[in-house]
C-alpha cells in the first residue's frame, strides 16, 4: 500500500504539469505571428547588405 501511495506522487505531478503546460500555451496564443521581429530582421539584413556594398565600392 505504501508503494501505491508513492506512485501517486509522480502521477499527480505529471497531471499538474500537463494542466500547467496547457494553461501556459493558452496565454501565448494571442501573440501568434512574428511579424514585427521578421520585419526587424529584414531591416537589419538590408542594412548589412548596404554596408557591405559601400565597403566593396571603396576597395
Amino acid at each position: 500500500m505504501g508503494a501505491l501511495l508513492w506512485l501517486t506522487i509522480p502521477v499527480l505531478a505529471a497531471i499538474a504539469a500537463t494542466l500547467y503546460a496547457g494553461w501556459a500555451a493558452r496565454n501565448n496564443r494571442k501573440s501568434v505571428g512574428d511579424v514585427e521581429e521578421l520585419a526587424g530582421y529584414t531591416r537589419f539584413r538590408e542594412a548589412m547588405e548596404r554596408t557591405r556594398t559601400d565597403t566593396d565600392a571603396a576597395a
